[in-house]
């Protein structure tokens, strides 16, 4: 007795031929050229008796008889005793013909290659999808009554199943396995599919609410979910039990459970909040499908609603599967399976088995290069004020990280320091003096960059100015405000407005720019510089709507209090937490690798809110704080002599509010 097989590569496969391979005779499997080494990988993990019995029989699906001569076929006449047809494409999402060509084409080569070989019984593995979207509860002996056929999946596997049932010349059974998903023992599971698509968005609400808190979700059909230890060894029994050819046997769970009770129980398993209340999403069904179809068609709910699935993760298609309206009588394979311990198992049993396997081996944030220098090599990126603290240590970074820093800062000494450290390091970088105050500068810089490397690809606009005087010193200094506001805002727009152009061209860029906690706090004896760097954040905030679509990231970041030679005047700050300009470079490389709309730490954003929700309150806290420190001598022009050393109380309130200036 010899088995043949197609599809034995495949996630089904894969099991199936393990559970053959317990039994005797040899195992034939269909495999095109290109897939060789597939088939060699698999053999070694089925064990030594594989090696010994599994046989690679090139072909191909496509091909008529597929694709074996009239050689290979009159060797394996009579010999097959199990043709097992596996292969085919199981994707929603999947080019139409493509389905076609394989799930109805291969099918029709599988049933006359299974004739020409005289083969005892020609096993197909269908899929409830055959039943398109019956609505109701379809039994095994029911084929011709599926309805809504209409998506390509669906139509498909109904037309290829429908081609063994009218045109095999050998007995057949065909096997309608529900939604498969990993193995319920070890979670072991291939490709992302079915209930998987939803994971993302369960790992992203833990990550974001405490698992107590109750939420709100979604109610829908029931879907049918096995596992695919229970799909094998369904089909390993039922095959070889006499006296079933014909028959059609569904191997799906008989206690499906809906959508809401299936999610809620993979939110248990990642230890994620549930839905305490569910939506039933056939309570829409009042509204007119007109209607429904014509908001969905509007551009902006179709761009946000693609943005959103695409962010998660989510084919579109699968949401049809919210509102399935198909339940699946499996009587048969009951009776073939009683007596045996081959049963589905219930899913919370198994769900955190399967959760596990994915967030070790599935999730595509594991798959994503987060290294720095897999989003810089060789990529063109240009720090101002790079010729010391944040801007420095930024250079020094994106230096070892492979991309070709372009240094700006107005002395060139300092510059070139910096670009003996790079290039001592291996790395690569060019210096371009300029004054980011003056326009003229920043045309010529950019314009200089790009005749020299052809493009820029990221820009950090790092290059500042901060005054910490009140206002109340500042009423005979407009020129403060004019000057911060010169540099924090005009240099950096003429910078980004002179560097879109070409961005734009390439639709590819990111634009990060440096600005400060104090727009979120509204930092007292900063009116200047969080007035610059606000009007900087602001404008990042209208162009990025525009420019999105454009390929072009803005990304501020909210920086804390760093320890640069621009706070070093202020005495007192040396007392004070802050960060290191080697920490503060952390927030760009996160920048340039997650390309976020902000970067912020958790007491800015608590600020931002504080004031937003009570912001008399907050303006209370600001005024003590105010008072609590002194304008440093210089910021008071000599008048009087300022507190130059912190007290113990500024330092505790400090740390209390460690980030944010004062």
């Amino acid at each position: 007795m010899a088995y043949f097989v197609t599809g034995a590569t495949g996630f089904v496969g894969k099991h199936l031929v393990k559970r053959l391979l317990k039994r005797k005779g040899q195992i034939y499997c269909l495999v095109r050229a290109e897939s060789q080494d597939k088939l060699a990988e698999c053999v070694e993990t089925w064990g030594s008796k594989a090696k010994k019995r599994v046989v690679a029989v090139e072909g191909d699906l496509a091909a008529p008889n597929l694709g074996l001569s009239s050689k290979q076929l009159s060797e394996l006449k009579g010999k097959v005793k199990h043709f097992y047809h596996l292969a085919a494409i199981y994707d929603l999402a999947a080019d139409a013909q493509v389905q076609v060509d394989i799930n109805v084409g291969g099918t029709r080569h599988a049933v006359t290659a299974a004739s020409a070989m005289e083969a005892g019984c020609l096993h197909h593995v269908s899929s409830i999808a055959a039943a398109g979207m019956y609505n109701g509860v379809f039994r095994e002996d029911m084929f011709e009554e599926a309805e809504n056929l209409q998506d390509p999946y669906f139509r498909t596997k109904h037309e290829s199943e429908g081609v063994v049932r009218r045109e095999s010349k050998v007995p057949f059974r065909i096997y309608r396995p529900g939604i498969v998903v990993g193995d319920s023992r070890t979670g072991e599971m291939e490709k992302i599919d079915g209930p998987y698509y939803f994971f993302k968005l369960i790992q992203k609400m833990r990550n974001i609410l405490p698992p107590w808190m109750p939420t709100i979700g979604i109610e829908g059909g029931r879907i049918n979910i096995v596992p695919i230890d229970f799909v094998a060894d369904a089909m390993d029994h039922i095959s070889h039990v006499k006296g079933e050819d014909g028959g059609c046997f569904h191997l799906t769970d008989p206690k499906p459970r809906r959508v809401g009770e299936v999610l809620n129980t993979f939110a248990r398993a990642g230890h994620a909040p549930q839905m305490t209340m569910r939506v039933d999403a056939r309570m829409f069904g009042f509204i007119p499908k007109s209607v429904r179809q014509g908001v969905a068609m509007l551009a902006p709910v179709r761009r946000i609603t693609q943005q959103v699935l695409n962010d998660l993760g989510i084919p579109r298609e699968i949401m049809k599967f919210i509102t399935y309206p198909t339940r699946f009588d499996s009587r048969e394979t009951e009776r073939v399976l009683k007596g045996t311990k081959i049963k589905v198992p219930p899913l919370s049993s198994y769900a955190e088995k399967l959760w596990d396997y994915w967030e070790r081996n599935l999730d595509p944030d594991l798959f994503i290069d987060r290294s720095l220098s897999g989003q810089v090599r060789g990529k063109v990126v240009l720090v101002t004020g790079s010729s010391s603290g944040i801007g420095r240590a930024a250079a020094l970074m994106l230096g070892r990280a492979g991309a070709k820093v372009m240094l700006v800062a107005r002395k060139r000494e300092k510059l070139e320091e910096v670009l003996a450290e790079i290039e001592a390091e291996g790395g690569e970088a060019y210096v371009y003096t300029a004054n980011i105050a003056d326009m003229t500068h920043c045309d010529e810089l950019i314009d200089s960059v790009i005749a020299d490397h052809g493009q820029v690809d990221v820009l950090v606009n790092n290059a500042g100015r901060s005054i910490r005087r009140s206002v109340m010193y500042s009423f005979d200094r407009f020129h403060d405000f004019e000057r911060t506001m010169q540099l924090n805002y005009f240099g950096s727009l003429r910078l980004i407005m002179r560097a879109l152009p070409s961005m734009m061209e390439r639709r590819s860029g990111h634009i990060i720019n440096i600005s400060s906690i104090g727009v979120l706090s509204n930092a007292p004896r900063f009116s200047a510089y969080v007035a610059s760097k606000a009007a900087l954040d602001a404008f990042s905030r209208c162009a990025s709507s525009e420019l999105l679509d454009q390929g072009i990231n803005f990304t501020t970041i909210n920086m804390p209090l760093v320890r640069t030679p621009m706070i070093a005047p202020t005495k007192v700050y040396q007392s004070v937490p802050t960060i290191s300009p080697e920490e503060a470079a952390d927030f760009i490389k996160q920048a340039i690798i997650f390309k976020p709309v902000r970067i912020a730490t958790r007491l800015g954003v608590f600020a931002q809110v504080g004031f937003a929700l009570m912001p008399k309150v907050w303006q209370v806290l600001l005024n003590t704080a105010y008072r609590l420190f002194s304008d440093s001598s210089a910021a008071q022009g000599g008048a009087k002599r300022g507190q130059e050393k912190a007290s113990q109380e500024q330092i505790a309130f400090a740390s209390l509010m460690r980030g944010i200036h004062f």
